[in-house]
Order: C-alpha cells, then sequence, then structure tokens
C-alpha cells in the first residue's frame, strides 16, 4: 500500500464523515423547526433587512446580553 492509496482512502472517508455531518446539521435544523424552538424562515430575510433602522430578527433577553458582554 503506497502512499496515494492511502491518500485515496482518507479522501474518501473524510468526505463520507463530511457527509454525515452536514446531514445531521440539516436534521437539526428541521427538527428545531418543527418543535418551535427556532424559525429559521425569519433569518431569510437578514440580507435583505440589514439597515440599522430595521427591527431585529428576535428579542433579546437581559441575561442573554449580559453572558454576551461578560
Amino acid at each position: 500500500m503506497d502512499i496515494a492509496q492511502i491518500q485515496a482512502y482518507a479522501y474518501f472517508f473524510f468526505t463520507a464523515f463530511l457527509v454525515v455531518v452536514l446531514y445531521a446539521y440539516i436534521f437539526y435544523l428541521y427538527r428545531s423547526q418543527k418543535k418551535g424552538e427556532r424559525d429559521w424562515e425569519k433569518y431569510g430575510d437578514i440580507a435583505l433587512n440589514d439597515e440599522i433602522t430595521d427591527k431585529p430578527v428576535e428579542k433579546r433577553s437581559k441575561d442573554e446580553q449580559k453572558k454576551q458582554e461578560a
């Protein structure tokens, strides 16, 4: 087994691993949307509504603001 064959196997398994991770992430997004935890469709308008005067996508609580400031 030479280095080219090892690289080919590594490339294949790494690609397969990334495909599994991608599908797991898509499933997570779909499931959280179905449960009502977060509405991901609202985030699609961020690129269109990016002015400083536009309203935020979600309201932030005081606790979340304190956590991000720390």
